[in-house]
């Protein structure tokens, strides 16, 4: 027994914690955030940006070091939850990363290490400028503008709890 199994709770159907977690679960976990409005629009939006932003990393690390094509397939996956033209690409997403991973399987090993440290170094030094630039803006404060921002466009996003 995995600690999977032993951390996850009953399901209510009495099946294991890996038949309940499955993709049914998804099915009706996407079922239920659209089936209110302000929900099923703000999982949109939300999943949209996601995959968007993946996809744009991915861009990127098409000419920096770094598994573009993994994240350009990762960005359509998650597109393809709610958009089927972005299912329709991950096949051919798909594809080329079967091709791109069997380069990489014949690649020189001195050469994937100097990527592999290079791209490490990159995504340290990404992450370091966000990090910054929340420690500027103020991390908090630029949730709540943006928040009221999106609100001030779109009249059926809700007031954030416990805010004026």
């Amino acid at each position: 027994m995995s600690r999977r199994d032993e951390a996850a709770p009953e399901s209510p159907t009495g099946e294991s914690a890996e038949e309940y977690f499955g993709p049914r679960f998804l099915a009706r976990l996407h079922t239920r955030l659209h089936s209110n409005p302000v929900t099923g629009a703000l999982t949109k939006v939300v999943v949209t940006l996601a995959g968007v932003v993946v996809m744009l990393a991915g861009v990127v690390m098409m000419v920096t070091p770094g598994p573009g094509i993994v994240a350009l397939v990762l960005g359509l996956a998650i597109l393809s939850t709610e958009w089927r033209w972005a299912d329709r690409w991950l096949d051919f997403a798909r594809a080329k990363a079967a091709a791109a991973a069997e380069v990489a399987r014949t690649m020189d090993p001195a050469v994937r290490r100097r990527r592999i440290l290079l791209a490490t170094g990159v995504l340290v030094g990404v992450v370091a400028l966000v990090v910054g630039a929340l420690q500027v803006w103020g991390w908090p404060g630029v949730a709540v503008e943006l928040w009221d921002d999106l609100q001030a466009r779109a009249s059926f996003v809700p007031d954030l709890p416990g805010m004026p």
